[in-house]
């Protein structure tokens, strides 16, 4: 009797650990099964979206937009874009540019239907370390909106140049002078 329980019991142990090495293939998606597990990744796609600011006088569409990745030099990096509020009949258009050190990569154009949440994934390459951004211009019923999506890239922080001197004033403050172009 002790030796069927040790068994028994030796059987769900080595089942137990089995069962821990399988990975899990109830997700539906092979790749994410098969690709070596990217932490970082990971982190940003459950991490909230960042609501654009909307001006007065804008297209009235709302724009989210969340990165799914830590920005690389010469590496991929998603950007989730998810527009609500198009209320036109014919819909809103989106122009994709990246300013100087960033790479967009496939369309540059989107059309939003009337109605419904669209969400698109674009994808951006980093140039160089420093920050860079993505703009998003939207236009609906003839309003626009531009949003610029801040990519930082590396831990080098943007720098101003200086084009003028700080100089003190006669009641104790300083004031920068600058030559007038």
């Amino acid at each position: 009797m002790n030796i069927r329980r040790s068994n028994s019991m030796l059987a769900v142990a080595c089942l137990a650990l089995a069962t821990l090495s399988v990975p899990a293939a109830a997700d539906g998606e092979a790749e994410a099964r098969n690709a070596k597990p990217r932490q970082p990744a990971v982190q940003h796609r459950n991490a909230p979206m960042t609501t654009a600011a909307q001006k007065p006088g804008s297209s009235g569409v709302k724009l989210q937009y969340r990165l799914d990745a830590v920005p690389q030099v010469g590496r991929a990096t998603p950007i989730v874009l998810q527009f609500d509020h198009v209320t036109e009949a014919e819909g809103a258009t989106v122009r994709l540019s990246a300013e100087r050190g960033l790479t967009l990569e496939g369309n540059s154009t989107l059309t939003l239907p009337k109605g419904k949440r669209t969400t698109a994934t674009v994808v951006v390459v980093s140039e160089g370390e420093g920050l860079a951004y993505l703009n998003v211009f939207i236009t609906q019923g003839g309003a626009s909106s531009a949003i610029s999506i801040p990519v930082q890239t590396g831990t080098a922080a943007p720098a101003l140049k200086s084009t003028g001197e700080m100089k003190p004033v006669p009641g104790g403050d300083s004031i920068i002078t600058m030559p007038v172009k």
